[in-house]
């Protein structure tokens, strides 16, 4: 059933493509994405599926039976949402809505999707089971496969369906090699968690610090601290990222503030380390400043969890890849990516991986191109259809024999 994938969806090529440039020059944030959600109705609106949305976004979850009657149930995702930034591309279609941009290559993982379920609705009399096709929002930080998930869209005890079998995503990466398909087994992206250091001591005259308790310098010893706590007490097997961006204090350059304000992320690779962190920073912060008669209170706003892959799924997209696709189609990759990725949420309920596919211009030095969230960030288009077929493929080969 695989075989032609890669030829039906070149055929599709001009209306993938329509598709993406469409949504990325109206491109949306957060849980909200009405315009995309019309664009993706209107492009799949003849073929027959089954539509399922929730209260808590404007998420959409397409379901495809086969024709063949009951079996595996096989979940496909792309995500929605756009980014809070403005777009120099110079393309044709760039972003009409100033300030947001399609600068992580989710217009191109709907249009692929779209894309799949046109493929797979052309199987559906030979297909034994039923595809979900996941089109979640929110994904740039505001946890739209959570909401998706508890609003019983993708199946499970709040539903009247279980979950799904399998899940699969695919992100476009536009500096990685063209058209190859890259994965690992095991966590592939990081958790990611956001700190806030609140320093608090007693403000007065800059000339005059002996009569306070200036909390930015000890708020500079607490961002050294942190970066010696990680390499001396964390495992460079089992990695941790901590990184303060922000620094915040003061009013003029002769007065001593009240406060200092740290602002920073957190990134791990096991839940053992998300949570020892946690508690790690606490006890630095608070005992620095307490050091210095000062205090410090540390708030962590919990973000994604980590995105860890099924072994056998990431086998499992490696020989899907080298049946659906011509060339160099898989590589795996040695070490994972500290970046976050909500996909995360549903890989916790279901076994399955997350992929990547490389969209730099042919024939260019793919190490050299602009990185998701650039303002500059373009992709070949042409690795679109790739993109549509290896999902179709991994949708109908799990469907016909499981993970064999």
């Amino acid at each position: 059933m695989t075989v032609s994938l890669a030829a039906d969806a070149a055929a599709l090529s001009d209306r993938i493509v329509a598709l993406r440039r469409a949504i990325h020059a109206e491109p949306e944030i957060g849980l909200h994405t009405p315009r995309t959600r019309d664009k993706i109705r209107a492009a799949l609106d003849h073929l027959p599926l089954e539509w399922a949305e929730g209260p808590s976004t404007t998420g959409l979850v397409a379901t495809l039976k086969g024709g063949r009657g009951s079996g595996r149930c096989v979940l496909l995702r792309g995500d929605m949402d756009a980014l809070p930034m403005p777009e120099e591309t110079g393309l044709d279609f760039a972003s009409k809505v100033p300030g947001l941009m399609h600068a992580c290559g989710h217009d191109t993982h709907v249009a692929m999707l779209v894309g799949a379920a046109e493929l797979l609705a052309a199987r559906a009399p030979d297909i034994a089971g039923e595809v979900r096709f996941m089109f979640q929002p929110g994904e740039e930080g505001y946890h739209g496969a959570r909401f998706m998930l508890e609003d019983g869209l993708l199946g499970g005890e709040s539903a009247a369906r279980p979950l799904p079998d399998a899940a699969f995503a695919l992100h476009i990466m536009p500096n990685a090699p063209h058209g190859v398909v890259t994965g690992r087994a095991g966590p592939l992206m990081a958790a990611a968690d956001q700190i806030r250091i609140t320093v608090t001591g007693r403000g007065g005259h800059a000339s005059m610090p002996h009569d306070t308790r200036d909390p930015v310098p000890v708020a500079c010893e607490i961002v050294g601290a942190i970066q010696t706590m990680v390499a001396r007490r964390f495992s460079v097997f089992d990695p941790v990222v901590v990184t303060i961006a922000k620094i915040e204090a003061g009013t003029a350059h002769n007065v001593i503030p009240d406060s200092a304000h740290l602002t920073g992320t957190m990134r791990t690779l096991s839940p053992l380390n998300r949570s020892r962190l946690r508690d790690e920073l606490q006890l630095l912060a608070a005992g620095i400043a307490g050091a210095h008669g000062l205090t410090a209170e540390t708030e962590i706003m919990q973000g994604f969890p980590v995105t860890l892959c099924d072994p056998r799924a990431v086998d499992f997209g490696e020989q899907v890849a080298g049946e659906v696709l011509e060339g160099e189609a898989f590589l795996r990759l040695a070490d994972p990516i500290m970046g976050a990725e909500d996909f995360a949420y549903v890989l916790e309920k279901v076994p399955g991986a997350m992929f990547f596919l490389g969209a730099s211009q042919e024939g260019a030095d793919w190490r050299q191109c602009c990185g998701i969230h650039s303002t500059k960030m373009m992709i070949d288009e042409r690795v679109l259809p790739r993109g549509s077929a290896f999902l179709a493929g991994l949708a109908s080969r799990f469907l016909q024999s499981g993970w064999n």
